[in-house]
């Protein structure tokens, strides 16, 4: 199996795994269970208090549950504007990761040269990263709130426990991460690296990557300059040897005639 091929299918793999941590930190915002508390009562009724970064919700042993949303956005903290940015930066850069890889992979060929596809691949993957780490960020700040809130005795409101949309979060986060990082790793190994050693594929033909120097073009002119005196010393050579051969030819024939 070629290197090619295996970067072919583990593009393929870390697609899938990218695709699906997309799709829980999704899950996470019509989530109603971020914290829950419950409390028990006189009655032999108990009631469930649950939330999330958009509303407030409240059940019953009995099944009846009644959600009111958060009616002023000036009036939250500063950390609830700012997991809720985060996750929202974190969908669309995870979405977009999605489009470039798609792109960008070996299997799909849609874009250029292999170069480029890796360039874009490794943009990609990037979004992937970059947005898991936002992800991540949000989930986990928020999870650590709860803990803080939970654990602090002087703390007299109501306490909440860390609730099932936060681990979800945690989960997809955790996907995009390792799935961006895998991108990011062997797509900028091939798209960035100028080494030709490693890539025969582009390398130039022998003739075109040989580069004359000064000394080179000097050996040359040399070697043409010297053969050409050898020529013309052995054409001049040639020449007084046939005119001596002519010379006691006649010198011969006249002796002969005289005689």
């Amino acid at each position: 199996m070629s290197y090619r091929t295996v970067v072919m299918y583990m593009e393929i793999g870390c697609f899938i795994v990218c695709v699906f941590g997309w799709i829980l930190v999704c899950s996470t915002m019509p989530t109603e269970i971020w914290t829950w508390s419950e409390v028990d009562s006189i009655v032999l009724t108990t009631s469930n208090y649950f939330s999330n970064l958009w509303k407030d919700c409240i059940s019953d042993s009995t099944g009846v549950s009644d959600c009111k949303g958060i009616p002023s956005m000036l009036a939250l903290n500063w950390d609830i504007h700012m997991c809720r940015a985060l996750i929202i930066i974190s969908i669309i850069l995870a979405f977009f990761g999605s489009v470039l890889v798609l792109v960008g992979m070996k299997c799909t060929k849609v874009g250029g040269s292999e170069i480029v596809n890796a360039r874009v691949t490794f943009a990609g993957g990037m979004n992937y990263l970059i947005g898991g780490l936002c992800s991540m960020t949000a989930f986990s700040y928020y999870g650590n709130k709860i803990r803080a809130e939970f654990q602090d005795p002087n703390y007299k409101a109501q306490k909440f426990e860390i609730g099932v949309g936060v681990f979800i979060g945690w989960g997809g986060s955790t996907l995009l991460v390792v799935g961006g990082l895998i991108y990011s790793i062997f797509a900028g190994r091939e798209g960035f690296d100028s080494s030709p050693k490693k890539d025969p594929d582009y390398q130039l033909p022998k003739d075109y990557r040989s580069v004359a120097t000064k000394k080179s073009i000097a050996s040359v002119a040399m070697t043409a300059t010297s053969y050409g005196r050898k020529s013309r010393t052995t054409t001049s050579d040639s020449i007084g040897s046939r005119i001596s051969e002519i010379t006691s030819t006649t010198s011969t024939s006249a002796t002969n005639a005289y005689v």
